[in-house]
Formats: structure tokens, sequence, C-alpha cells
């Protein structure tokens, strides 16, 4: 899929999340990479990282600290095409991606996103 359109696809699903979400996501940039900085060319598609958010989780966040820049979530395009066989396939793989890293940004850990 070219890079376009799987951003616009990103777009349409950051926009189609519920209101009472998006109203709370603030100061926080959606990029898009084909990989991770580290991956190994290799590695197994069960293992792919197929999204990341960097930042300080708002529950962690106080109006104490100093300002550290934007969060961000990354999305990897070429991960997430490789464990998906459609487009279809692509737009939910991202929809359950975006929901997960902003899981993350409203401070969940791993266990709880599991049961979300």
């Amino acid at each position: 899929m070219e890079r376009e359109r799987f951003a616009k696809v990103m777009r349409e699903v950051l926009d189609s999340l519920p209101e009472e979400f998006r109203s709370r996501i603030s100061n926080v940039a959606v990029l898009v990479e084909d990989f991770p900085p580290s991956q190994s060319p290799s590695a197994h598609p069960k293992k792919l990282l197929l999204g990341l958010f960097h930042g300080v989780p708002m529950t962690k966040k106080s109006v104490f600290d100093l300002p550290t820049g934007p969060d961000y979530v990354v999305l990897y395009q070429k991960n997430i095409e490789a464990v998906c066989s459609t487009e279809i396939e692509i737009r939910e793989q991202i929809r359950r991606t975006v929901i997960h890293e902003f899981g993350h940004y409203f401070g969940m850990d791993e266990e709880q996103l599991k049961d979300v």
C-alpha cells in the first residue's frame, strides 16, 4: 500500500475514535515509518512491532513537570502490512494498533490492554 493511502486510512481511524477519547488527546503526533529502527530483517511475523507510544502517559504527567515536547505514536507500516493479507485487514490492524498505543498514552499497561 502506498504511504499516502496508509496515512489516509490512519487519519480515518483517528477520526472514527469516540469523541470522549479524541477530546482528551492533546499534543500527540501520529507518525508512520516503514520499520522500527532496531528490527532484525529476519524477524518472525508473530514478533513484529506494529506500533509504539513514545512519551509520558497521562497518568504520570504533572503540572510541575518541565515540557518535554510532544508525545507521539509511530505505526510501522511494513510490519502491519506483513501481518495482513487484504486492505480490509490492514485497516482493522491500524485501528487495533492505534487504540493499543493510545491506551498507553492514557496510562494503561499491557495487561490492562489485553482486557480491552
